[in-house]
């Protein structure tokens, strides 16, 4: 745990970095509105991300389960968000500042995760908890984000063009597939898994939904 705390603290330290000079240093080399698309993701970094990350750190408040469930949530979202930036870009100036981020923050949630108190986490949510509203939810969200991708991907494999729906958005296209790939390898799934767990009253459960869910709260105010 030491060792995942050591490392989360540097990652905000290197989102900073990164972020800073994402927005104000014209670093990107890519197409205008993938540059604008990482800014605004540079913005939520440097003003949410980060904060809330070192926040979480602190001594005085790390042990909280809700702190540790902050923690691991934004964890969670570098390590997705970070993926954008190190598969979909051109090269750029800050490439090495992205791997740092992600390096560090794949390992430091890999750890942390690895020695939760699982347990102990379920334990702090009450009877109370609506568990069957949040699994239905998270389970409505793997088969709507499934549905999107792969019906998209069927269309193009049997018509060779790009699906209607994914050619109006702003990005170029090699932007949207990666979204695609990242959605159907390690969002849908973990969706499905902590639904059924939460539905189950498992102790995983409550710890994967609220991971999803902060991680999901920050992609939000990133989209917007």
């Amino acid at each position: 745990v030491r060792a995942a705390r050591l490392l989360s603290a540097l990652a905000v330290a290197l989102i900073v970095a990164a972020s800073a000079a994402g927005l104000f240093g014209g670093v990107y080399e890519d197409d205008e509105s993938v540059v604008a698309m990482l800014r605004g993701y540079d913005l939520i970094a440097l003003v949410v991300v980060a904060p809330v990350l070192g926040v979480s750190l602190l001594p005085s408040v790390r042990t909280r389960p809700r702190a540790q469930l902050l923690w691991l949530g934004m964890l969670a979202y570098i390590v997705y968000t970070y993926a954008l930036y190190l598969f979909g870009t051109q090269y750029n100036s800050v490439l090495m500042l992205h791997v740092a981020v992600f390096t560090v923050s794949v390992y430091a949630l890999a750890l942390a995760l690895a020695h939760l108190d699982v347990a102990g986490l379920a334990r702090r949510f009450s009877d109370r908890t609506p568990v069957r509203t949040v699994s239905a939810i998270l389970a409505l969200l793997a088969v709507a984000i499934g549905t999107m991708w792969v019906a998209a991907s069927i269309r193009f494999a049997a018509t060779g063009e790009l699906p209607e729906e994914t050619s109006k958005l702003v990005v170029p296209f090699v932007m949207t597939r990666l979204a695609n790939v990242l959605d159907l390898s390690l969002l849908v799934p973990a969706y499905l898994i902590a639904a059924v767990l939460l539905w189950r009253r498992k102790p995983w459960g409550y710890t994967l939904a609220m991971i999803l869910l902060v991680a999901g709260v920050v992609h939000q105010v990133g989209y917007m």
